[in-house]
């Protein structure tokens, strides 16, 4: 019997589980919010020395704290950092993208003010989408309550149910007796 070890994973911990099921060795993969570099670097380990990830956020310092991250770890060489909107990620990259992740909110630590915005987002997660190979993975983590969130998640959720099913599929995992707004996770598998 294991004690203290939880078999339900947070949505950041799906969200990477997900992943780490399809991406391997080569791949080339998008972490379309860099934030705080903590899936940039969990990004750049999978796709290995062969593989890419392009990284990118609108604020220098998301820029640069992934920078540092990656540098502690030694696996800049592997990440193309992007100060760009993520909506402009198929002016980077090609398709045959493995896996695009997503964090929707405000960099953690930052000004709630600049963050993640609806309009952007539902045209990078198109995007996404179209750049994803078959069986490739988008990854959505939608971070919301207090001051901010409300408006995108609500028109994220939207779009996502009228994603056509015989190209893809789409799930969704909500914690419903959690409090404060936790993030849900979004899975989209490209399979056409």
């Amino acid at each position: 019997m294991v004690i203290g070890m939880c078999v339900i994973k947070n949505s950041l911990g799906q969200s990477q589980e997900m992943v780490k099921s399809i991406v391997k060795e080569g791949d080339t993969v998008i972490d379309a919010t860099a934030g705080n570099g903590h899936d940039t670097v969990f990004l750049a380990r999978l796709v290995g020395e062969g593989g890419k990830v392009y990284s990118f956020d609108i604020q220098e310092r998301a820029i640069q704290n992934t920078k540092k991250k990656l540098e502690e770890h030694q696996l800049e060489k592997r990440v193309v950092l992007i100060r760009d909107g993520h909506q402009n990620m198929d002016r980077y990259a090609a398709g045959n993208i493995r896996a695009v992740m997503f964090n929707l909110g405000y960099l953690p630590g930052g000004d709630h003010t600049i963050g993640t915005r609806w309009e952007t987002t539902l045209e990078a997660v198109k995007k996404a989408m179209d750049l994803i190979m078959v069986n490739g993975i988008v990854s959505i983590v939608i971070y919301y309550g207090g001051d901010s969130g409300f408006e995108e998640k609500e028109h994220v959720m939207e779009f996502l149910k009228g994603i056509d099913c015989r190209k893809y599929t789409v799930m969704k995992t909500d914690f419903i007796n959690q409090i404060n707004c936790p993030p849900i996770f979004v899975g989209i598998e490209k399979f056409k």
